[in-house]
């Protein structure tokens, strides 16, 4: 497809879901990500990650079961997209009328006062979108990292949308630390999901019983600006709300190497977003291969 009729099959889809009457738009977006989900090459991968969350003590889940929650899988992702579409039309009282932080509320505010910066590591899970509106309409803009698309017309237009929510949105690129690291050290909030090395080259962590790589930003901002480290995550549900899950904040002090001391605290998000992951498996939307085939 060409830049400009990719551009504009992405802002034609965007501002149908918009304006789509709430009744018709998680509907439509659930019943196409099942349809496209289950008929993708992306399938197996899905399965695959599930079923590492799903397994018991060295026992394979299911196949029923797997199979249900695959299928949740892609309802619940193509959910994602239409409500993500739908929050710039939304007016900020119904953002935060239909948001609420259900846990660990008071971590993050304590966090936000000491004034030394907050990161907030993030799963793919529910809508971090929805978070990050909320934090804004409480006075804690969050600055997230979104990988570049191309054409850039594209990513202009998706970064646009995320700041008329109250997302301020960074580009993956060389520029990104140093941007982020005056974010925290002006003592804002940086969120960064965290569940996949897109980059490459993440650390070495224990994740699910298997050995992965997992980015080593949230570790390494934290330790260089002394910032407080937290885990959340954004659930979908019930019914048209979202609820956030914070962890108490992950102690993100120096030891020794710089290195040794990001690996430590990398295991740490790791172990907690292991937790998040394994409240709603059906919401995490993680469709790349995680885990090696066993």
């Amino acid at each position: 497809m060409k830049p400009r009729a990719r551009v504009a099959l992405f802002k034609l889809a965007g501002a149908f879901l918009e304006f789509l009457p709430e009744r018709i738009d998680v509907g439509l977006g659930q019943r196409l990500g099942i349809t496209l989900g289950l008929r993708s090459a992306r399938r197996a991968n899905l399965e695959r990650n599930l079923a590492r969350v799903l397994a018991g003590p060295s026992l394979p889940p299911e196949p029923q079961l797997l199979k249900r929650y695959v299928r949740r899988g892609f309802a619940n992702y193509g959910q994602y997209w239409a409500e993500g579409a739908k929050l710039p039309g939304l007016s900020p009282h119904t953002i935060t009328s239909r948001f609420i932080i259900g846990e660990g509320r008071e971590y993050l505010d304590d966090a936000f006062a000491q004034g030394r910066g907050v990161v907030i590591a993030l799963p793919h899970i529910g809508s971090w979108e929805w978070g990050g509106s909320f934090l804004a309409s409480l006075g804690m803009p969050m600055t997230a990292i979104a990988e570049e698309l191309e054409p850039p017309e594209l990513f202009d237009w998706f970064k646009s949308k995320r700041e008329s929510i109250g997302i301020h949105i960074e580009g993956l690129n060389a520029e990104a630390s140093t941007k982020l690291l005056n974010v925290l050290k002006s003592g804002g909030v940086v969120g960064l999901l965290c569940d996949r090395d897109i980059q490459g080259g993440g650390i070495d962590v224990e994740f699910f019983g298997a050995r992965v790589t997992l980015p080593g930003g949230p570790a390494t901002l934290a330790l260089r600006t002394g910032a407080a480290l937290v885990v959340a995550a954004c659930y979908t549900g019930p019914g048209r709300d979202h609820f956030a899950v914070i962890t108490p904040p992950i102690c993100a002090e120096r030891e020794g190497r710089l290195r040794d001391d990001v690996t430590r605290v990398t295991q740490l998000v790791a172990n907690e977003l292991e937790g998040l992951i394994r409240r709603a498996p059906e919401q995490w939307h993680v469709l790349e291969p995680r885990f090696q085939q066993s």
